[in-house]
Parts: structure tokens; sequence; C-alpha cells
């Protein structure tokens, strides 16, 4: 469940530029002198896609989000906050997958500010809080599934990209919501396995692939000499015999699952001696 904002826009922000010529007025009269400090004192400056956090005395008054040049009470203090969207690439980090295997993973995730006074005083510092919580996230993600899956409906890291990547930006709305940001992009930048296991889990990939491979070679072999039998009995080209079936399914198998070239052996007596 999302945390309510506390955010609040600033309550009617005087214009900044009468009050800069209200203070240059000020200074050249020796008893508003005092005064023209306290009028400088209270100009601020909001750039575009920045904010301003006014607190008073310890309390917060609200946020100033529009761009321009502003007066505000000259004893607050105004917290500047970014508003744009920032990029952090984590680190590779070094964990196991579910399986148990050590892997290296990173992300990038793009984020900005959602609520202001939040991401000011719900936590220590809002950029280094994301930083934290993304590795976290990353290797609840990696300990969660295995780095390849032998079947394809099964998901993994590297062969469900997108369901990891939006499991990925939910975990992060959810540990992020409390400092007030929003995460607009969440992708795994790197995934590979530690250099320590590479070689032997390669040839692990090789063997299932050419597993993969025979399995569905067999089942279309299979199927082809039940079309071969079925058309013959169906033509009535030849009645052969359960031996002779035997016979010719052994030939077409040895011909459609064979790795290398078959060479014709003509026979040219029978089967029976």
């Amino acid at each position: 469940m999302q945390k309510a904002s506390r955010e609040f826009d600033y309550p009617s922000p005087l214009p900044g530029i009468p009050m800069l010529l209200l203070g240059i007025v000020l200074v050249f009269t020796l008893v508003g002198i005092p005064f023209a400090v306290l009028v400088f004192i209270g100009l601020t400056l909001v750039n575009p896609n920045q904010s301003k956090v006014v607190v008073l005395f310890g309390n917060y008054k609200g946020t100033l989000k529009q761009h321009g040049f502003f007066w505000v009470n000259p004893f607050s203090v105004r917290k500047p906050v970014s508003l744009r969207a920032h990029n952090f690439n984590s680190d590779k980090l070094k964990v196991n997958d579910l399986r148990g295997n050590p892997i290296e993973i990173g992300a990038v995730v793009v984020w900005r500010v959602r609520d202001t006074a939040q991401a000011a005083f719900d936590v220590e510092n809002f950029e280094s809080y994301v930083e934290v919580q993304t590795e976290s996230a990353l290797r609840h993600l990696a300990s969660s599934h295995p780095y390849d899956a032998p079947h394809d409906e099964a998901t993994s890291l590297r062969g469900s990209g997108d369901a990891i990547h939006e499991e990925l930006k939910r975990e992060l709305e959810q540990r992020l919501q409390m400092a007030g940001i929003e995460v607009l992009e969440a992708r795994l930048s790197h995934l590979a396995y530690a250099p320590e296991i590479a070689g032997a889990m390669l040839q692990r990939q090789q063997a299932e692939a050419v597993l993969d491979a025979r399995a569905r070679i067999v089942e279309g072999a299979v199927s082809m000499v039940k079309m071969a039998l079925d058309r013959l009995q169906h033509d009535g080209v030849v009645e052969l015999d359960t031996e002779r079936k035997a016979q010719m399914v052994s030939n077409l198998l040895v011909v459609l699952c064979g790795d290398r070239g078959t060479q014709p052996v003509v026979n040219a007596g029978t089967l029976y001696g």
C-alpha cells in the first residue's frame, strides 16, 4: 500500500523581482539596511525541474516547485531537491541464484523524486537510499530465480527478460515508496556466470542443447516413420508383416536420426533364410 503524500505546495510565495527592488531601495536608507538584508536573504531561485523544500523553525511549510524567482520568509531554510530523472547503474554483484550457482548481476534504474517531503525528511540521504535498496533488491531477485531454465515456460534470469525486469521494478517501487521515489524503469545491465564456473556451465548448456535437439529429431523421425507405414498400408503398395515392418522402422530411424550420411545397401536376397 502506497504511503500517503506529505508534500504540499508552498502557500503563495511573493514574486522576487519587486522584493529585490525593495531591498535595493532600502540599502540607500540608513535605517532600512537591516530590513534590506532580510529582504535579500528571503530571495530564492528555483530552476526548471528543481524544487525547494521550505522549513521554518523545524516545521515543514511546503515545497516550491514552480520555476522562477521568489521571496519567502527569510528565516526559513530552503533545501534543494531535484525533480529530474536520475540514472543509477549498479556495480556488478556476485550472488548465488536459486540453484546455488554463483553469478554476476547488475542493473540500471531510472528514478525520480515523487514526494519531496518524504525524500527530504523520511530518509537520511535519498540518493544513497536508492543505491542500497537497488543492491538489496538485486540480491533477492537473483536468489529467487535460476540463471537458466531447461524449459521455456519456467521463469529464469536469462530467458525471461521482460518478466524479470517487471519484477525488479515492482520490488524497487515497494522498497523506495517510503522515500517518495518513483521508479520509471529497471533493467538488468549485466548477467553472467561467475568466472570460476563459467566454463563448466557453458559445457552443461551445450550438453542440454544437444539433448534437446536429439529429442526433437527422434520425435520427428518417429512421426515420419509412422506416416510412411500408414501411407504404404493405405495405398496398398506392399504388404508388410511384423518382421518386415520392424526392419523398415529400424532402417528409417537410422537414416533419419543419424548425424552422418548413410550408404544404401542393396539386399538381393530375402529376409527369410
